[in-house]
């Protein structure tokens, strides 16, 4: 059990890499050395995080939420104005445990399916709230939709929801849950409830 967490826990997608270090080629082909210094700065850190944390350990909603910035800001300098990212965290749910980098692969997809696709970008918006014995966390875009993805992507929800839903499922057996939903106008929201 523990060396399929840390095998799901260390799968850093290749997309997100090659799209990166794509993006920073490009940057450095158009001279563009500050920007390009930066987004490697910035895959550095997320880098050293994602490798410096025991997977089997869990961390708080805070501690998440800032490692899910340092991804975010790589985005950042990737998609500039055309990412707009909302956080609403609860104070309750601040201090909650939760496995790490549990969102990441969630956003990722958010970035790929929604973002990129759409001429003028778009939003995300990262959630997380104590309701009851649970802590419930959310990611949620205004794309299309899960009905416009590829047809893998709609089977599955993508492998970042894969691997999610694998990890939530080796740490909490039947006690948890990730739900697909719509985000109205439209686009898409994950919801998962873990144990708190």
């Amino acid at each position: 059990q523990q060396a399929q967490l840390k095998m799901l826990r260390y799968q850093l997608n290749p997309h997100f890499l090659f799209n990166t270090l794509n993006a920073i080629s490009t940057l450095v082909l158009d001279q563009k050395t500050g920007p390009a210094n930066t987004m490697l700065t910035r895959l550095s850190r997320f880098l050293r995080y994602s490798l410096d944390n025991d997977p089997m350990q869990k961390v708080t909603v805070a501690t998440e939420v800032e490692a899910l910035k340092l991804y975010l800001d790589i985005e950042k300098v990737r998609f500039e104005e055309r990412l707009q990212l909302y956080f609403d965290i609860d104070p309750t749910a601040r201090s909650a445990l939760m496995p790490s980098l549990l969102l990441q692969p969630l956003v990722e997809n958010s970035i790929k399916y929604a973002i990129s696709v759409a001429i003028g970008g778009g939003s995300i918006s990262v959630s997380a709230l104590v309701a009851g014995d649970q802590l419930v966390l959310s990611v949620a875009d205004d794309g299309p939709g899960l009905d416009h993805r590829p047809d893998k992507a709609r089977k599955s929800g993508g492998v970042g929801l894969v691997n999610c839903r694998e990890r939530l499922r080796e740490i909490y057996g039947n006690r948890q849950s990730v739900r697909l939903g719509a985000t109205r106008p439209h686009g898409l929201t994950v919801t998962i409830r873990i144990p708190l």
